[in-house]
């Protein structure tokens, strides 16, 4: 063996390198191999892993693109040195190329929101102002896409390098799904999958440019000022509640029970008791329609009892007439024919048929008890009526 093939082994045997990328981070999508001098030589190893691409750039170009395995960088079977053409020198000769590993796994987690409201018109409230945030999963679909058009000559590229610019094009694009799919602000929530999915299919029509793909994008909340939400629980309350009319008597039936319980003294007990008798007023206002209605179903001995005087119906147990005041209760007279019990101011017998009014002395003009023969005044005889 001559002198200058052992300085050719010997050499050889030096410059062989192993090129490969162990990736430490969670967020680093691009880095740049350190190789001295740029000069890669004959026999160097390529070690690409899963999730991986080496992307090759010599003189400022991209040359190639390898993906996952194993490779041996030589003058026969390697696909990159037609392509750059620098084995002039002999088979072992350096070339000088910069090696760039690109992550295409999915960078998973990624946040995105509403910096400002977003107008729209809504067909239940008018213009509405929308907040919106989420999370979506992105991944290099095109390695030199991206080095060309992103990443440049950076040495280490991490998503928060393009994090700004991917989350105002993503706004944009939401922006205008929303305006376009014109759903209300009260169905917002039904729709999250569908939203998500015409969003994404928007934004990667822009980032194929960057080489990138949306693979998921998730709306976790669109959110209405606060002056719609509050004005969207009352809507819900009063749907809730159903029948507004007893909501307020029952409403009623609380502040009379407070009112009951008020246990303070002096003023306080005396504008507790205002109140209750107010309040008790209006109870018996509303429930007043209900007791009538509900009573036609029922005997009316059970649920009132008729004025003596004016015949109005009052509440049993009443002692004077709600509606004239007359007296409810009444004393019971004898008919002055027959005997039978009438009420006190009876004008006829309900038995007989006999008027009630007392008879006068013909001679006196003096009122004669019931059955009396003579006058107790004049002594008179009294004439028999028939």
């Amino acid at each position: 063996m001559g002198i200058w093939d052992k300085v050719k082994n010997e050499a050889l045997n030096q410059f062989i390198e192993v090129i490969e990328w162990l990736d430490e981070s969670k967020d680093t999508i691009l880095y740049r191999f350190p190789v001295h001098g740029q000069e890669i030589k004959n026999g160097a190893q390529l070690i690409v892993r899963e999730s991986q691409a080496a992307v090759f750039v010599h003189e400022g170009q991209v040359a190639d693109v390898f993906g996952p395995g194993k490779y041996t960088i030589d003058g026969g079977n390697t696909p990159i040195l037609s392509k750059l053409g620098a084995w002039k020198y002999g088979f072992n000769s350096p070339f000088k190329s910069e090696v760039y590993f690109v992550n295409t796994k999915q960078f998973t987690d990624m946040k995105w929101g509403t910096s400002n409201p977003i107008m729209l018109r809504d067909s239940d409230f008018g213009i509405v102002r929308l907040r919106a945030f989420g999370a979506y999963s992105l991944r290099v679909a095109d390695p030199s896409t991206f080095i060309k058009e992103v990443a440049g000559t950076n040495a280490h590229f991490d998503t928060e390098d393009i994090d700004e610019q991917l989350k105002r094009a993503i706004v944009t694009e939401f922006s205008d799904a929303i305006g376009e799919m014109k759903i209300p602000a009260l169905d917002l929530a039904a729709q999250y999958k569908e939203i998500g999915e015409a969003i994404r299919a928007k934004i990667n029509v822009d980032f194929s440019s960057y080489g990138l793909e949306v693979t998921k994008f998730y709306v976790e909340n669109v959110s209405l000022p606060p002056e719609v939400e509050e004005a969207m629980d009352k809507r819900a309350s009063m749907g809730a509640l159903g029948d507004a009319q007893k909501y307020m008597q029952f409403q009623a039936a609380d502040a009379l029970r407070d009112a009951a319980q008020n246990e303070g003294g002096g003023a306080g007990l005396g504008a507790g008791l205002g109140a209750g008798f107010a309040v008790g007023g209006q109870m018996a206002n509303a429930f007043g329609q209900q007791a009538q209605g509900g009573g036609q179903g029922q005997g009316q001995s059970n649920q009132s009892i008729s004025c003596p005087t004016c015949g109005k119906a009052n509440a049993p147990g009443t002692k004077f007439c709600g509606d004239c005041g007359g007296k409810m209760e009444v004393s019971k007279v004898p008919c002055v024919k027959c005997g039978a019990e009438l009420r006190e101011g009876a004008k006829f017998c309900s038995e007989c048929g006999s008027s009630q009014e007392k008879q006068k002395c013909t001679n006196c003009q003096a009122e004669l008890n019931a059955g009396a023969k003579f006058c107790n005044e004049c002594g008179t005889k009294v004439e028999a009526s028939e």
